[in-house]
């Protein structure tokens, strides 16, 4: 399974972009999984349904399968948070894993910039980073992509990672 990382500041376009390749990367036949990193706290289910009850009654794990989707809800419970190793570990094998946030893990990334957010860049002082997609001009000894070139973007991972 190949890895490559979307990272950047707050409102940077990360989910636009990778809304954007995972639709690329599957047009072009490869099977494609994410992982997002939220920092706060989030729900899939709903008040009221079944497994959202089955969860706030204290079960551990919720798993909600039906002909068409199979969803798996962990309560941590006070216990750490799963590293992007035990993330990985546990998703089913595609070509491409894209993953969202996890700026400081050791995957190779690309970095995502908005002149409006007027945040410093990442890439300056990780190594990791392999490209930025920005909408303004950015000197840097980098490559440089247009934010909305998805597919110019595809092809360099591609090509980065080594994606037949």
């Amino acid at each position: 399974m190949k890895i490559y990382g979307v990272t950047g500041w707050k409102n940077s376009g990360k989910t636009g972009l990778m809304e954007r390749l995972i639709t690329e990367f599957t047009n072009r036949g490869f099977a494609v999984s994410s992982i997002k990193h939220a920092h706060h706290t989030f729900d899939v289910d709903h008040a009221g349904k079944d497994s959202h009850r089955h969860r706030i009654a204290g079960a551990k794990e919720v798993i909600l399968a039906s002909r068409t989707r199979v969803a798996v809800m962990q309560e941590l419970r006070g216990a750490d948070e799963p590293t992007l190793d035990v993330l990985l570990a546990r998703i089913t094998p595609v070509d491409l894993v894209l993953v969202e946030g996890y700026k400081r893990d050791r995957h190779p990334k690309i970095e995502c910039h908005r002149s409006e957010t007027a945040q410093p860049l990442i890439a300056r002082d990780d190594p990791t980073i392999r490209a930025i997609a920005s909408d303004c001009a950015i000197e840097t000894d980098q490559p440089v992509f247009d934010l909305n070139d998805t597919r110019a973007i595809a092809d360099f991972i591609t090509s980065d990672i080594g994606l037949a």
